[in-house]
Parts: structure tokens; sequence; C-alpha cells
């Protein structure tokens, strides 16, 4: 079997999209399932979909094209705003996107025109984040912009939350979106289809029993592909966190200090381990490196600790004495290191169907977060 690998566990998602969509749906709010983490893998979308999810949502255009060349025909959005460079794509296979740019909404109405098509237009509004996003006060005067142009339609608006700044949504920021929604609407005339409230972050304040409002929509993807709350880092509870293992193999190992006496050209080197000394110990290297992963989104397997790491080893320090070359160690894995490693070349993907046949143990309680059932 290759290695590295990610083992993924299509029923493991299907079940936590199942649950965070039943929760979510007791308020109202549909679920629309974000992709861009695993690079659009269609096998993975579908078992989002197979849970329940209204949609699909992704950032990067070739991830929403292996979407498409795959069959999935369901309504994808673009979250990321469309470059200009790219806007006649954008409009042959998505059905809306999220934008805050004029011009580039303008190019996608010449876009749809040319392919005698009308692309849906859902406006960011910054609300904190300082990511992306129209100024709150300056949203009526676009979206009459929007309204008056051939080619394209309003059909929402959103804001993010904890992505850039890592401030998290609460009641009054959501309470504010609710009420631009309403203005928006005053001023525009159409009806707004979505109001999308953000993404897995926005899940405490969703099930926590606050007015929803206006809010209908959450892009979710973190929170069902690892069963955790991205802010706090609590484990929402009933769902998995082990839908996804990163596995390598062992290529040396031996038995020597941990801490090499040697002299260090950069004083700052001598920082970077990660253990104290312990004297001896049987110490790992496995075949991946930063270019395959976020290392320090990998969860040590017990009795194991990091030491360090290259572009292509990892150095561990184990008490397991029986691990021999050719051995493999699996780790879990955080959103970032699931990121890269499902855009690493050399990480091979490794799809299984059929969970209910194996323990259960990537399940939890009621979890602090999500305890509406």
């Amino acid at each position: 079997m290759s290695n590295p690998r990610i083992e993924v566990d299509l029923g493991k998602i299907r079940h936590n999209t199942q649950t965070v969509v039943g929760r979510l749906e007791a308020r109202g709010i549909r679920v629309t399932a974000v992709t861009k983490a695993v690079c659009g893998h269609p096998d993975i979308a579908r078992a989002m979909l197979d849970g329940g999810a209204a949609g699909l949502a992704e950032a990067r255009l070739s991830n929403v094209k292996r979407l498409r060349q795959a069959g999935i025909t369901c309504p994808v959005t673009l979250i990321r705003t469309p470059m200009l460079s790219q806007v006649d794509d954008v409009v042959q296979v998505c059905e809306a996107s999220y934008n805050t740019e004029i011009a580039v909404i303008a190019a996608l109405a010449a876009a749809a025109t040319r392919q005698n098509k009308v692309h849906g237009i859902i406006l960011m509004v910054e609300m904190g984040d300082l990511r992306e996003g129209i100024m709150p006060q300056d949203l009526g005067d676009i979206a009459l912009q929007v309204v008056d142009m051939p080619g394209v339609a309003l059909k929402g608006i959103g804001a993010n939350f904890a992505c850039l700044s890592g401030v998290a949504p609460n009641a009054a920021s959501l309470q504010t979106l609710s009420d631009l929604a309403n203005t928006v609407e005053g001023q525009c005339g159409p009806f707004l289809q979505t109001v999308s409230g953000g993404n897995s972050a926005s899940l405490p304040w969703a099930l926590e029993g606050y007015a929803t409002g206006r809010i209908n929509d959450l892009r979710i993807g973190e929170a069902i592909l690892l069963g955790i709350d991205p802010v706090s880092g609590d484990q929402i509870g009933g769902l998995f966190q082990d839908a996804f293992t990163l596995i390598a193999e062992v290529i040396e190992t031996d038995v020597r200090s941990v801490r090499p006496s040697l002299s260090f050209a950069d004083a700052t080197l001598a920082k970077l381990c990660l253990v104290p000394n312990p004297g001896e110990t049987t110490r790992l290297i496995l075949a991946i490196g930063h270019q395959d992963t976020e290392i320090l989104g990998l969860s040590m397997p017990d009795e194991n600790v990091l030491i360090g790491a290259t572009s292509d080893h990892l150095v561990i320090g184990t008490k397991h004495a029986t691990l021999r070359v050719g051995s493999e160690m699996r780790f879990q894995v955080n959103y970032c290191a699931l990121m890269r490693a499902m855009a690493a070349p050399d990480v091979g993907i490794k799809l299984l169907r059929d969970w209910t046949t194996r323990h259960r143990r990537g399940i939890q309680g009621t979890g602090r977060h999500l305890a509406l059932v």
C-alpha cells in the first residue's frame, strides 16, 4: 500500500453531515458544504450531499471543474471573490459566486450575457473579520447597481467570521446581518434567497437558542470534516473526529540522544527541539515532511513526541520499541494539516466506504457545543 497516504472514511463524513444538517434544519438553516479543504474531491463531496447538504461551496475554480468533470451537477457556489481573468469559467461552472467588487460583478454580468445565462450574486459584507467584504454603509448602493445589471441576479448577502482576525460571530453581529438583509430588500426590491451567516465558527451561535432572524444558510466545512469547533477547538458532540487519518512509513529507527551535541550555526535552531532531553530514546524517521502537510497540525500517537521535521523527514521520539523500518504510524490531523495533505501530490488517498462494521471510537459524547438534538 502506498505511503504516505490519507485514509478517508466516507461513512463518517456522511454521518457528520447528516447530524449537522439535522440540527440546523430544526433552526431553519440549511447547510452548504465546503469542499475546499479536500480540493473538491468528488467522493467526499458526494458523501456530504448524501448527508443532506443543500449544495457545495468552493474557493478555487480548478476544484469546481474537478467536481463537474466527475458528474456532480448540484449547485456550486464560488466563495472566494472571482478573478477577473476567470469570469467566463466561473459563469460556466458555478450557479453563483460571493462578490465584493463591482468591477468583477460587471465582468460576470458580461460573461453571463455572452453565455445566455443569469449568474447569481451574493454580496459579502465586512462584519469584523477584516478579510473580505463590503462595508455595511456601502451595501445598499452596490446592491442597487447589481439589480440594474443584465446577466446577473442579486441572490443574497453573507459574512465571514473567525478566519483572518479570529473574531467569532455572536448574536449581535448576526442580528446586524439580518437587519442588513431587510434594509437591502427595502432599497432594491428583490427578495434575498440567501442570508449566509458564516462558516463552522457560527455553529455554536446557531444552536444555542438565539433568534436566527434572516440567517438561513451556513457554509460548513471543518465541522463536517473534522468534528470540531474551529474557534475553541472543542470536539462537537455526536460527530466523528477521525474521518481522516494520515499515515506515514518509518524509514529509520535507532536509539540515540534526542539532543545531539552540536554547535548550531544559527543559535535559534537550538531552540526548535520540541521535547525535553530524556536521555536515550528510540528515534524514528518517517517519510513525510513539510512538503506533504502541516507538521504542527498532526496529533502524535500516545507515547510519541515530536522532535522536529524538514521538507521530507519527520523525526519522532517513541517508547514503542516494536516499531521497525517499514512500520506505519497513524496521525489525526487539524484543518491546515488536512488541507495541505489533500493537496500534496505525493500523498495518496484511500477511500473507506463502510464504517458501520468497524469500531466507533471517533464519536464523542455531548460535547460543549452542538448539544441540541
